[in-house]
């Protein structure tokens, strides 16, 4: 549990061409359902850029991917989390200007080779292990 930070500026858009139109919790939850997460029992409330998610995942693995699900979307700078279930924090990177998911690999796992393990725990969020951008973050599998 605890806050995240993303960029706000950055990430998916989801409310088609309006670049005035505010995240909303129904949207999110259909980002959710969209991308095939499991947001079964969970509580999503936005307050202006910060998105609080509350309840209790199906799993780690589905609680750090809700976290980045809507956190990665456009207008959204903070997730606060107050999912239960799962064991920790999770390890996530903020992508920088110039990564590639092989030089994240090599700084975060030791092993650029890795990258193929990034790209599967990102995945639905990422298509392609070429289709990453700057401020987007990231789950990083634990070893």
């Amino acid at each position: 549990m605890g806050l995240w930070s993303f960029v706000k500026g950055a990430g998916k858009k989801v409310f088609g061409g309006d670049d005035d139109a505010e995240v909303s919790g129904a949207a999110l939850q259909d980002e959710l359902k969209d991308l095939g997460l499991d947001a079964e029992g969970l509580d999503i409330t936005v307050e202006g850029d910060q998105v609080k998610v509350s309840g209790k995942a199906a799993s780690q693995e589905m609680k750090e991917k809700v976290i980045l699900a809507v956190g990665n979307v456009e207008g959204v700078a903070a997730v606060d989390d107050q999912i239960e279930g799962g064991e920790g924090d999770g390890t996530f990177h903020t992508v920088e200007k110039g990564d590639t998911l092989w030089a994240i690999a090599e700084k975060t796992m030791g092993n650029g080779a890795k990258y193929t393990e990034i790209f599967e725990a990102n995945k639905p969020m990422l298509s392609h292990p070429d289709k990453i951008y700057p401020g987007q973050v990231l789950r990083i599998p634990s070893a």
